[in-house]
């Protein structure tokens, strides 16, 4: 099965203030989600921010929030994205069924974003290089637990050179420029 821009629609998930000091590998997790972000923002791609009780976990990180700039930004108490009835509404507006997730935490937030998404019939796309948890091991088994349920594991080179399709695409040297 391929990946097409037109049908995709991105969550990011949780990057914020107070939670991503506590992510093992939280600067690799920053500097691919950047490049995720960008790609995506070139291949118009849109894009939902979530953020996890900001009033205790702080806003976005400003990282993200600069290649998120035209996100619609959407505060949740729900662990999953699709439990918040904002969030489930605006995918569901967007007409949308392919979704590329990242953030925080693999296990928690985005695993139970995962794990409802499919439920309600849409294709899940886990970019794993762009998600991260508290331990290694909680991270190894929120991906193996994600793609138990049918998400597909990616890489964001992966995905963003799948949703480009071609060398002669518009955005080509800008993409490849991004992931070298």
């Amino acid at each position: 099965m391929r990946i097409f821009a037109e049908h995709t629609i991105a969550i990011g998930i949780d990057y914020q203030e107070r939670l991503i000091p506590a992510i093992n590998e939280n600067s690799i997790v920053i500097r691919n989600s950047r490049i995720l972000f960008s790609g995506l923002k070139l291949l118009q791609v849109p894009a939902i921010v979530s953020r996890q009780y900001p009033k205790g976990l702080g806003d976005t990180v400003a990282e993200i929030r600069e290649v998120t700039d035209t996100a619609a930004v959407l505060d949740k108490t729900s662990f999953s994205c699709y439990g918040d009835a904002g969030i489930r509404q605006a995918l569901e507006h967007s007409g949308r069924t392919t979704i590329i997730l990242g953030g925080t935490e693999a296990h928690v937030c985005v695993l139970q974003t995962a794990v409802d998404l499919r439920a309600a019939g849409y294709q899940v796309i886990y970019v794993v290089d762009c998600m991260g948890s508290r331990t290694t091991e909680d991270k190894q088994y929120g991906l193996k637990r994600a793609a138990q349920e049918g998400a597909l594991l990616v890489t964001y080179e992966q995905i963003l050179f799948e949703l480009l399709g071609s060398a002669t695409a518009p955005a080509f040297k800008d993409i490849s420029k991004l992931v070298k």
